[in-house]
């Protein structure tokens, strides 16, 4: 019996990848390409270019996309479902190119808990793979954050997502280390380490009712005094932005049910900070890698589409 072979992929803002798989289970190959915002040609003549040793080794391939090339910066735009929104709601979203061949995965919108519109392109996909990665998540009140440069925190509602809220922690982040006086320009390339992080962290919690705002100066103002090491900059700006992010979402999502548990969706060392953070919080956090969540939601993405055209064909 021979088994589909099928091309799943996130092309974002700053890096395209691609899993050429096969079955429900196996990764055959993968294949890096700039992000949407690096592309100079033609969406489709790249496209065509990256897939060509794939496709003449196994012949025509279907592909599943998500990310920013369904933006309006991207291939084709594909229109943001709106929530609440289950699973099937936005998988019947995609965007089909070339009759079928290709399919671009919707993003989401709400309206967030600050009466404002928010918009997400790409973590709709996680999180539909963390809903098949793990049940449990499919019933109940459950809180997820997905931390990045457009931190998401999204309520579930028995597995539909119901509402989410973006914080630009990652962002502001970069903007103020690399573009302000908080880190000398010596040390902007530092990573971030536990003990200073945690030393922000504890400095935010120090006194929670303050804003962040009348914060960030301490960055520089704790290394003039000496009570900072000019190395440790980076570390304790990082703390203290993450502090407030996860403050403010916990008292947002109403932190009575919030604080039972969050779960964690990305980059392994980025899952860690905010781990660390909501600990002080007391409150626990299970981390998910956010590229098998992507992996796993493209692929349920894959399966849908693919049955429903069996179906349709019998």
């Amino acid at each position: 019996m021979i088994t589909e072979r099928y091309v799943v992929g996130d092309w974002g803002t700053s890096r395209l990848r691609l899993f050429l798989c096969e079955g429900p289970g196996t990764v055959l190959d993968t294949i890096d390409g700039p992000g949407v915002a690096a592309v100079k040609v033609p969406f489709d003549t790249l496209f065509d270019s990256i897939m060509r040793p794939w496709e003449a080794q196994y012949g025509p391939l279907t592909a599943v996309m998500c990310g920013m090339i369904g933006s309006s910066i991207g291939w084709v735009q594909a229109p943001y479902v709106n929530c609440p929104a289950n699973p099937e709601k936005i998988i019947d979203g995609s965007i089909a190119l070339r009759a079928g061949s290709i399919h671009i995965v919707p993003g989401a919108r709400c309206e967030n808990r600050l009466r404002a519109a928010d918009y997400m392109r790409g973590e709709e996909t996680q999180i539909l793979g963390v809903l098949t990665l793990d049940s449990t998540l499919r019933r109940g009140r459950r809180l997820l954050c997905l931390p990045g440069t457009h931190t998401k925190w999204v309520l579930l509602e028995d597995g539909i997502m119901s509402e989410f809220l973006t914080a630009l922690t990652g962002e502001l982040f970069g903007a103020l280390r690399d573009h302000s006086v908080l880190v000398p320009a010596e040390y902007r390339s530092e990573t971030v380490s536990g003990a200073d992080f945690e030393i922000g962290v504890q400095r935010f919690n120090d006194f929670p009712q303050a804003q962040v705002l009348d914060r960030l100066f301490e960055c520089r103002s704790r290394v003039l005094s000496g009570e900072l090491g000019a190395r440790s900059a980076v570390s304790f700006l990082s703390g203290l932005l993450i502090a407030a992010d996860v403050s403010s979402a916990l008292q947002l999502f109403d932190a009575s049910q919030a604080k039972t548990s969050v779960h964690l969706i990305g980059e392994p060392q980025l899952t860690q900070l905010y781990a660390a953070a909501l600990r002080h919080q007391s409150c626990d956090a299970r981390q998910l890698d956010g590229a098998a969540a992507s992996l796993a939601g493209l692929r349920r993405v894959h399966q849908y589409i693919a049955s429903r055209a069996v179906t349709n064909a019998v």
